[in-house]
């Protein structure tokens, strides 16, 4: 006859009928089962106030926590998120923060478990940061201060819902993150990105460099990379800077800026421009003026922007150089003319005053405003363009 094995459950049933039959004393009945009276009478008293399923074994978890999260700080918590839904909790917490300083608010991993638990996470849970690759090295100017760099690029065009293609423009400050420009354009092409860069220097003023990549209307294959808005920001003062070719992550702040503005903004897109521009002028105000920044320290661009002190002119100002420089003036097509021959520079300078300073014995070079185009030599009649040049 095989073994008979009787569970916990068993032996409490078994304990309380022979306790309830009056045979026996709790004291009897405990040493039997080799148990103390103590909880002997736990299981009788469970007994009596819910019976056999109150014999079951209960959760020793404890009732309450004293690192609990408040439920007013968990309901304030889910109104901002209902307020902000495409925001991560970290950006959440960082917001409550700012708006309610002095109140313990949960860290952003317990944000992020209050939010999955009340079934409305959106965010990815926070984690290491990604390895990156290690970029290419290239000198860029590193922002010190409001307007000392700005950066630029175009989204990327997508279809609206009429058929039209959108090509979103967009204008940064590098030392804010505030967002200057966010413009919906039909194309991307000097006539209609200029009238944006205008409202941006009347709106803002004048930063001291333009960061851009090497794609229309920024820059050209031309001499120094030269393009008509190119000439136009040196004309006004404004220094050019470009990120090496095929290396989007020299801008990576903008790029990731993007990312955020393409979810919040094109998913799906609006039917027509101005529908679009709509969700681009909400998208900016709330980005500059609410969205907490992990860069910043969880501020927002919008409190650490100021305008610059150097106002738009509305005229350009005249093209100086020094007395022993030659200067010439290019045509329509950007040639010039020197020592009696035609010499191509480059279409983008055309109608601009170009100056040339002589190195060597008939080596000469070329100026436009304060940056050297290149090399040209008189006796070969050739330009030599620097290689580190694009």
């Amino acid at each position: 006859m095989p073994w008979q094995e009787r569970s916990a459950m068993d032996e409490r049933r078994g304990l309380i009928e022979e306790y309830l039959s009056g045979f026996w004393t709790m004291s009897e009945l405990c040493a039997s089962y080799g148990i103390s009276r103590k909880t002997g009478h736990k299981w009788v008293r469970r007994y009596q106030e819910g019976g056999h399923p109150a014999l079951a074994d209960r959760s020793r978890r404890p009732h309450g926590h004293p690192h609990t999260t408040p439920a007013r700080l968990v309901a304030r918590l889910l109104e901002t998120q209902a307020r902000f839904p495409r925001w991560s909790a970290g950006k959440l917490v960082d917001w409550l923060a700012r708006r309610y300083p002095g109140t313990p608010w949960p860290c952003r991993t317990t944000a992020y478990t209050l939010l999955e638990r009340a079934g409305v996470s959106r965010a990815a849970r926070p984690g290491p940061p990604r390895r990156r690759r290690p970029a290419i090295r290239r000198e860029l100017t590193v922002p010190l201060s409001a307007n000392h760099v700005w950066t630029t690029d175009f989204k990327g065009k997508f279809l609206l819902r009429s058929g039209h293609y959108c090509h979103p423009l967009t204008v940064r400050d590098g030392f804010s993150r505030f967002v200057l420009r966010c413009d919906g354009l039909p194309a991307e092409s000097y006539p209609c990105t200029r009238p944006m860069f205008d409202r941006a220097f009347a709106e803002f003023g004048l930063p001291e460099c333009i960061r851009s990549d090497n794609g229309v209307p920024f820059a050209s294959p031309g001499v120094a990379g030269l393009s008509r808005l190119s000439v136009y920001w040196m004309r006004l003062g404004i220094r050019v800077e470009r990120i090496a070719p095929g290396c989007p992550e020299q801008n990576g702040s903008h790029e990731q800026f993007h990312g955020v503005l393409k979810r919040h903004t094109a998913r799906p897109p609006a039917a027509t421009f101005p529908a679009q521009q709509r969700r681009f002028d909400v998208f900016r105000r709330e980005y500059n003026e609410e969205r907490p920044h992990d860069s910043l320290g969880g501020a927002s661009p919008a409190s650490l922007y100021l305008r610059s002190p150097r106002r738009w002119p509305r005229q350009l100002p005249p093209i100086e150089y020094p007395a022993y420089w030659e200067v010439r003036g290019a045509d329509s097509s950007g040639v010039i003319t020197f020592h009696g021959r035609p010499l191509n520079v480059t279409r983008a300078l055309a109608d601009q005053d170009i100056a040339l300073e002589e190195v060597d014995d008939g080596l000469w070079r070329v100026w436009f405003v304060a940056t050297p185009l290149g090399m040209f030599n008189e006796r070969r009649w050739r330009w030599i363009r620097p290689s580190t040049m694009d």
